[in-house]
């Protein structure tokens, strides 16, 4: 809880300045099978924001306000407070903490700062990596799969160690980014027929997923999973035949 006195609020115990701009409206471009927007919605639950979500049309019939807010990279999601937009998941991510600092993403210490960023980044870049497999078919689709179980020896090993989040106790930015895990890579699993993340060969992983899906925040706002693999199914047979047109 926190209470107001004059232009200062009191937060666990803790006096911070109000920031009178994180008051102002909120509005969430998405999609609802995108990791991207999914880890911007977790952290808006994660600190209590109301916002309006405004759900895409994606890949073909993307809004004229989509491209007026992110005109460089026309993708979601794109944050829009106060009416400017804010958009690539992990500069929203970073805003979001600024803005309310209750329930903070990151650490305050410096160092374990930096560490927080660079975990969220590498895990960001190697997620397209991460799930080639599942666009991937015979030999390639082997290599393909041999660099997923690369990148997660790596993240638990060298990332994640022996913490039950990644920063600690508590769920923090790199949680929120590797949560693609359980939105994107376990239907992906199920529609290829491999298994990554097992507690005997990942037990550590293993451990991290349960405990971050039994977080009220992430299991309360986490699409159906049938729905979700009913829509990666289509993608790759979408991709297959445009791959392998004559199989």
């Amino acid at each position: 809880m926190y209470f107001l006195l004059k232009n200062k609020r009191i937060y666990k115990g803790h006096q911070i300045m109000i920031n009178h701009h994180s008051m102002d409206e909120v509005k969430l471009f998405g999609f609802w099978p995108s990791p991207f927007s999914r880890r911007v919605i977790w952290a808006l639950k994660l600190k209590g924001v109301n916002y309006e979500y405004i759900e895409e049309d994606l890949p073909y019939n993307k809004s004229d306000l989509l491209l007026q807010y992110n005109p460089v990279h026309k993708k979601i999601p794109v944050l829009v407070h106060g009416g400017k937009p804010i958009a690539e998941s992990l500069v929203i991510l970073e805003y979001i903490d600024e803005v309310w600092p209750q329930n903070p993403l990151l650490p305050k210490d410096s160092y374990e700062r930096s560490v927080a960023r660079f975990w969220a980044k590498f895990i960001d870049e190697k997620g397209p990596i991460m799930w080639e497999f599942y666009l991937k078919f015979g030999e390639e689709q082997e290599k393909a799969i041999n660099n997923s179980i690369e990148i997660l020896r790596t993240i638990e090993e060298h990332g994640l160690e022996d913490k039950k989040f990644f920063g600690g106790d508590k769920m923090g930015i790199t949680d929120l980014v590797f949560g693609l895990v359980i939105h994107i890579l376990v239907p992906m699993e199920e529609i290829v027929g491999v298994k990554f993340i097992k507690e005997e060969t990942f037990p550590r992983l293993h451990a991290w997923i349960k405990n971050f899906s039994e977080q009220p925040i992430i299991k309360d706002n986490v699409p159906d999973y049938s729905r979700v693999v009913d829509f990666f199914k289509r993608r790759r047979e979408t991709y297959r035949l445009s791959a392998h047109p004559n199989h």
